[in-house]
């Protein structure tokens, strides 16, 4: 009994431990990661990123993201609720990094249904049938043609408008601008140029409403 106990006490003590660590790395990183936003501000934003909320809100949200990301696929309701609970207040900045395979050609797709005034129904489509084309271990991109023509877009369009060259060279500019920021995952989040000093959705929420206290 006395042993067991013993063990139970140590286990506690090491994932405790593993905790403290973890959380004091990300901490470390975000003071990292701070200075080299500083440094880097041009990065944060890129002139005709996809925007939603007023231009004029005083609390701005970067969010690089990548459309075959699970994570970001999640997070997307709260990036709408905190310009919908906040109007005028904030406006959301996306930018890409489109880490996993075939997704540089989600973009390219993502960038021509603007040209359709489809970009959010198209990135909502992406995500909610993420599990189809997206898997992380076979990913078949070519199937979210089969959704997008669901979707009321014009398909046939859209096949022609993805291949412009612009868009492989927006593709490469944000990747570059997150190389630069140190972004190696997504989705990943500045407010007002501040990273997140832990990575989470309650701390990105606590970060938005420091940030809407101070400008309002």
């Amino acid at each position: 009994m006395n042993r067991n106990v013993l063990v139970m006490g140590a286990t506690a003590l090491l994932v405790g431990a593993f905790v403290v660590g973890a959380t004091m790395y990300r901490q470390k990183q975000a003071e990292t990661v701070a200075a080299v936003v500083h440094k880097e501000s041009a990065a944060l934003e890129r002139e005709g990123a996809q925007r939603l909320g007023s231009p004029d809100a005083r609390v701005t949200i970067v969010e690089f993201f990548d459309p075959a990301c699970d994570t970001c696929a999640e997070f997307a309701p709260h990036m709408r609720a905190f310009v919908d609970d906040n109007p005028g207040r904030v406006q959301v900045v996306e930018r890409y990094a489109p880490f996993h395979p075939g997704s540089d050609k989600m973009v390219a797709i993502l960038e021509a249904a603007r040209r359709q005034d489809k970009y959010w129904e198209t990135l909502d489509i992406m995500f909610a049938n993420q599990p189809a084309w997206a898997d992380h271990q076979d990913p078949h991109p070519e199937l979210i043609w089969g959704f997008l023509e669901k979707g009321g877009l014009d398909v046939a369009r859209l096949r022609v408008d993805m291949n412009d060259p612009v868009y492989a060279a927006l593709v490469a500019k944000d990747l570059k601008d997150a190389k630069s920021l140190g972004i190696t995952q997504t989705p990943e989040f500045f407010v007002n140029g501040k990273p997140l000093p832990t990575w989470g959705y309650r701390q990105l929420q606590d970060l938005v409403a420091s940030e809407l206290a101070a400008n309002y």
